[in-house]
C-alpha cells in the first residue's frame, strides 16, 4: 500500500500498451469498504426512522405523520396515530432562526393545509369541523377553540396565511412565501428594497427560456472552441507574447519617463524652495523631503522594472522554442478531439456523476439531521432528534466521503481521458484505433486501475480536509483572532492550496503513466516526476502559455455569450431586470467553459508526457521509431537543425582555437632561410 514497498525495477523501461496488469489493488479494497460504509450511514438512518422524518415530516412531540407511532419516554402527547394526519402544520411559519436555519414554531400532524386565509379562532373551529383537519394543539379540542384560554399558545397565529402541501415532503408552505422577508434579506444582504429583489426574481422568471437558450449556447461554443483552437493558437500564442513583451517594455519607458520629468520638474522647483526656504521654514521644508521621496521611489520603480523586462525578454529569447512547442500541442490537442470526439462529452458525464452522488450524499445529511435519539429543548419544549455519543462520528464520516468520492470521479474522468490520449498517441496508423477508444480507457479503468485511481484521489483528500478545516477557523473566528493567528492561518491555507495544487498536477501525470506502462501510483507518480523535472522549462512555457490562452478562451466564451444575452434581453425587459439573469448566465457559460477547456489542458498535458517520453527513448532511427504526430515531428526536425547549425558554428570556433594554438609557437626569425 505505501509508496515505498513498490519491487519494480528503479530504472523504468517504457513499454507503452504491451500490456496490463491491476494496479494498487489494496487501495481498491479500501476504498470499497470505505463505500460499504457510506452505504451503512444511509441504511442507519432508513432503519432509525430519519428518512421517514424527513421524507414524510414530524410534529413537535416525536410522532411521525402518516403512521401509527410508540411513546417517546417523558414527552406527552407522543406515540400517537397518524395515520389519517399526512402533512405537517408549523403554528408559525414566519419564526425562522436564521443563524441555525430552521423553523422555531411548535409543528403539528394534520390531515389537510389550510387552502384559504382564516382571520379568527371561529374560522379555525368550523375548518376543524367541516374537514376534520384540527390546527390547534392535539389536547384542545376542535369545537372549543374560540373560547379556551390556551388558544394564543397553542394555536396558529392569526391572520393564518393560505398554504399547500409540498410535493414529496408535505410540509404545509404558505402561498404567500412575504413572511419570509427577513430570511430573505439575510441572505440578500445587499438588497434595501424589497421592490428590487421583487423584480430580479420576476425578471428571472420572465426570462427563464432565454436563460436556458444561453446556457446551450455556451455548450455549444465550448464545444466549437475546443475544435478550433488548434488553428487559431499560435495566433493566440504570439499575439500574447507580443502583447506581455510591448506591455512591459512600454511600463518600464513611462516609469523612466515619470522619473526623469520629476527630476527636471524636481530641480527647478527645489532652487525656487531654496530662495523661499528663508520666508516660509518648515512647510516648505517638508514639501521639499515629499518631492526627494517620490523621485526616490520612481528610481526604484524604473529600475525593477527595467530588471523585470531583462529578465522577461531573455526568458522570451531561450525559450521561443518551447513557444513552438505549445503550438504543436495545441495543433495535436486539436486533432485528438477530431478522432476522438466523445472526448467533448467528458465534462457532461463528470458533472452527471457528480450531481447523482451530490444528491444522494445531501439526502443521507439531511436524513443524518433527523435520526438519533429524540430530545426535548429546554428552551422551546420542542422535541427534536440528534445524534449522540458515538454516532456523532457518522456525520464526519460522511464529511470525509464527500470529499474523497467527489476527488475520486475527477480522478477516474483525468483517468479515462489519459487512457484515450495514451492509446491515440502510441498507435502508429490512426486508423487502426478502436471502434470506441474512450469505452476502451475506461474499461481498462475499472478493469485495472480503481485502486490507482482512489489512492491519488486519498492522498488529495489529507491536503483538502485540513485546509477546509482551517477555511472553517477561520471564517468562524473572524473579528475575534488577532492579526498575527489571522496571517498565521491564511499563510496555512495558501500552502495547503498550493500543495493541493501541485499533488493534482502529479496525480494527473501519474494517471497517465499507469495508463501507458501499467504500473502503481507511486511508482508513476516518481516515473512521470523524473520525466517533468528533465523537462522543467518546457513544462512551465507549456503551463504558463497553455494556461493563459485556455483562460482567453474562457472569457471568450463568457463575452459571446454576454453579449448575445444583452441582445436578447434588451428587446424584452428593462435594464432593471437585466441583473440576475445575465448575472446567471455568465456564471453558468463561465462553468462550461472551464470544465470543456479543462478536457482540452488535460489531453495537452498527457501530449507532452507522451512526447517526453517518445524523444527520450527514441531516436526515430529503424527499430525505434517515432510514435508522435506530424506536426512534433516538424517540431522535432527544425530543433534538430537549430542543434545542427550551433553545433557546426562551435566546432568551427574550436578548429579556429586549435589552429591559432598551433601557430603560436613560432616565434619571428626562427625560420631557416
Amino acid at each position: 500500500m505505501g509508496c515505498c514497498g513498490s519491487a519494480e525495477r528503479t530504472k523504468r523501461e517504457w513499454r507503452p500498451l504491451e500490456d496490463r496488469s491491476c494496479t494498487d489493488l489494496p487501495w481498491f479494497l479500501l476504498f470499497t469498504v470505505f463505500c460499504v460504509g457510506m452505504g451503512s450511514i444511509c441504511g442507519f438512518t432508513i432503519a432509525t426512522g430519519g428518512a421517514a422524518r424527513l421524507v414524510f415530516g414530524y410534529d413537535s412531540y416525536g410522532n411521525t405523520c402518516g403512521q401509527r407511532n410508540e411513546p417517546i419516554e417523558g414527552v406527552k402527547l407522543s406515540g400517537l396515530d397518524h395515520s389519517d394526519r399526512k402533512f405537517v402544520f408549523f403554528l408559525d411559519p414566519c419564526n425562522i432562526d436564521i443563524v441555525q436555519r430552521k423553523i422555531r414554531s411548535l409543528a403539528l400532524c394534520v390531515s389537510l393545509c389550510p387552502p384559504e386565509k382564516m382571520e379568527t379562532y371561529q374560522d379555525l373551529k368550523r375548518f376543524a369541523m367541516l374537514n376534520g383537519s384540527e390546527l390547534c394543539s392535539y389536547e384542545l379540542a376542535g369545537h372549543k377553540y374560540p373560547g379556551l384560554p390556551e388558544r394564543f399558545s397553542r394555536c396558529p397565529k392569526l391572520p393564518v396565511p393560505p398554504s399547500k402541501p409540498l410535493p414529496v415532503f408535505n410540509r404545509c408552505t404558505p402561498v404567500d412565501i412575504s413572511c419570509y422577508a427577513k430570511f430573505s434579506e439575510a441572505v440578500v444582504t445587499f438588497v434595501g428594497d424589497h421592490s428590487v429583489l421583487h423584480r430580479l426574481i420576476a425578471g428571472v422568471a420572465a426570462s427563464k427560456e432565454i436563460i436556458v437558450g444561453l446556457c446551450v449556447l455556451a455548450l455549444v461554443l465550448s464545444m466549437i472552441l475546443m475544435l478550433i483552437i488548434r488553428y487559431i493558437s499560435a495566433l493566440l500564442v504570439w499575439i500574447l507574447t507580443s502583447l506581455v513583451v510591448l506591455g512591459s517594455l512600454a511600463g518600464t519607458s513611462v516609469l523612466w519617463w515619470l522619473y526623469i520629468d520629476h527630476r527636471l520638474y524636481g530641480n527647478a522647483t527645489s532652487s525656487h524652495l531654496r530662495e523661499e526656504l528663508r520666508e516660509e521654514g518648515a512647510e516648505l521644508r517638508a514639501e521639499g523631503a515629499e518631492l526627494r521621496d517620490s523621485g526616490q521611489a520612481l528610481l526604484v520603480y524604473a529600475a525593477a522594472a527595467t530588471v523585470f523586462t531583462i529578465i522577461l525578454l531573455l526568458l522570451m529569447l531561450f525559450m521561443r522554442k518551447r513557444v513552438a512547442l505549445t503550438i504543436a500541442l495545441f495543433h495535436v490537442a486539436g486533432k485528438v478531439f477530431l478522432h476522438l470526439p466523445l472526448l467533448a462529452l467528458q465534462p457532461c458525464l463528470t458533472f452527471l456523476a457528480l450531481l447523482l452522488f451530490w444528491s444522494y450524499w445531501v439526502l443521507v445529511l439531511l436524513f443524518l439531521g433527523t435520526s438519533g435519539n429524540p430530545e426535548q429543548n429546554e428552551d422551546t419544549t420542542l422535541t427534536e432528534f440528534r445524534l449522540t455519543g458515538s454516532l456523532q462520528y457518522l456525520t464526519w464520516y460522511h464529511a470525509v466521503g464527500l470529499v474523497w468520492i467527489t476527488e475520486f470521479i475527477l480522478a477516474c474522468q483525468q483517468m479515462t481521458v489519459a487512457g484515450a490520449v495514451v492509446t491515440y498517441y502510441f498507435t502508429r496508423d490512426k486508423n487502426r484505433l478502436p471502434v470506441a477508444p474512450i469505452l476502451s480507457s475506461v474499461l481498462r479503468l475499472v478493469r485495472y486501475h480503481l485502486g490507482t485511481v482512489a489512492k491519488g484521489a486519498f492522498i488529495i483528500t489529507l491536503v483538502k480536509i485540513p485546509r477546509l478545516f482551517l477555511m472553517y477557523i477561520h471564517n468562524q473566528l473572524r473579528g475575534k483572532e488577532n492579526a498575527c493567528a489571522r496571517c498565521l492561518l491564511k499563510t496555512c491555507i495558501c500552502c495547503l492550496w498550493c500543495l493541493e495544487k501541485c499533488l493534482n498536477y502529479l496525480n494527473q501525470n501519474a494517471y497517465a503513466a499507469t495508463a501507458i506502462n501499467s504500473t502503481s501510483f507511486c511508482t508513476s507518480a516518481r516515473d512521470a516526476f523524473v520525466i517533468l523535472v528533465e523537462n522543467a522549462l518546457r513544462v512551465a512555457t507549456i503551463n504558463a502559455i497553455g494556461d493563459f490562452v485556455l483562460f482567453l478562451g474562457k472569457v471568450l466564451i463568457v463575452t459571446c455569450t454576454a453579449f448575445c444575452g444583452v441582445l436578447l434581453l434588451n428587446a424584452q425587459r428593462s435594464y432593471a431586470e437585466w441583473l440576475l439573469p445575465l448575472v446567471i448566465v455568465c456564471l453558468f457559460s463561465f462553468l462550461v467553459a472551464h470544465c470543456f477547456l479543462s478536457v482540452f489542458e488535460i489531453v495537452v498535458d498527457v501530449l507532452f508526457l507522451c512526447f517526453a517520453i517518445d524523444t527520450k527513448y527514441n531516436d526515430g532511427t529503424p527499430g525505434r521509431e517515432f510514435f508522435m504526430d506530424k506536426a512534433l515531428m516538424e517540431f522535432v526536425e527544425s530543433s534538430r537543425r537549430l542543434e545542427r547549425v550551433a553545433k557546426s558554428g562551435r566546432s568551427r570556433v574550436k578548429e579556429a582555437v586549435s589552429g591559432g594554438a598551433e601557430m603560436k609557437p613560432m616565434a619571428p626569425g626562427t625560420s631557416s632561410a
